[in-house]
């Protein structure tokens, strides 16, 4: 029996997270009394319930019961039953605007701030995140992306971690992103930009990928980057990260940047990780004007 307790914090994608699961064939149950937690785990393992895969929502909703999950969670384990815990996390600025736009209060701001109640909810479910055996950050996931995520919890890969790893092409006219762990400069790269029939291109395009990673330094430098990586990756998680942006840089992010970004995500998705690309200023300097591209 496979048995996935599903927590997190409120505006994070849990229910969304259920109900992919529940497409997966899950038998699902949100916002299960955490009291009942244990009773419903026994009933299934004693094929009271006929399913296979079950999925638990169990969030702050609970209010005090919640403080009972760490026994519940013992009871669990006395009955043999092996239990997984995901939980769904994102930062602070995506939940405000996550709660201003479907204008829903926080179940713990009181009449106050949502910012007050995502502090508090914070604290109060700490534990559950130790305790959490994959972390999704969906602070910037797409409803596609988490969906991917979750498939591959399902997938039962042995390797799979709760490790996410965001590779970022970007212009530094533009501005560093400022939530990059790491950047690095490629503009030591060949630019198409000089070359005339190129230049309306980008990095998504193949005589573009071709020129910079057949010119000088590209293909040595993802090699080496994924070198980089496999070395850091391991050392971050032993230190409680559980995901990585990685900035790549040229003049403008449209060229360099890109296909550097691109041939470093799939030289990456060797290695048991969570990875996906990012474009931040791929279209910022195209400008269309009738049917003539500048």
């Amino acid at each position: 029996m496979r048995f996935i307790i599903v927590s997190g914090m409120s505006g994070a994608g849990k229910s969304t997270a259920l109900n992919m699961l529940e497409d997966l064939g899950f038998f699902c149950v949100e916002n299960l009394p955490v009291i009942l937690l244990a009773h419903f785990g026994e009933m299934a393992a004693d094929r009271q319930i006929d399913v296979n895969e079950i999925a638990v929502g169990v969030d702050i909703r609970n209010g005090d019961m919640l403080n009972s999950l760490s026994s519940q969670l013992e009871i669990l384990q006395e009955l043999g039953i092996v239990y997984e815990i995901v939980f769904l996390d994102a930062d602070e600025k995506t939940l405000v605007k996550r709660y201003k736009e479907t204008r829903r209060n926080h179940p713990l701001s009181r009449g106050e701030r949502v910012e007050a109640g995502i502090a508090r909810e914070r604290e109060l479910v700490s534990f559950i995140r130790k305790q959490a055996d994959f972390i999704i950050d969906t602070s910037s996931l797409l409803t596609r992306e988490l969906k991917k995520e979750i498939e591959m919890i399902c997938s039962g890969e042995a390797q799979y971690g709760n490790f996410i790893i965001t590779v970022l092409s970007f212009g530094f006219k533009n501005g560093i992103p400022a939530d990059a762990d790491l950047v690095f400069d490629v503009r030591f790269l060949p630019n198409p930009y000089y070359e005339t029939e190129l230049r309306p291109l980008t990095g998504m395009d193949l005589p573009i990928q071709k020129y910079v990673m057949e010119n000088g330094d590209g293909r040595a430098f993802v090699d080496k980057m994924t070198d980089l990586m496999e070395f850091l990756i391991p050392r971050y998680m032993d230190e409680g990260k559980n995901s990585l942006v990685i900035a790549i840089g040229c003049t403008g992010g449209r060229h360099r940047s890109v296909t550097i970004t691109n041939a470093l995500c799939d030289s990456l998705r060797k290695l048991p990780y969570s990875v996906r690309a990012e474009h931040r200023d791929i279209e910022k300097d195209r400008r269309i004007k009738g049917s003539l591209t500048l």
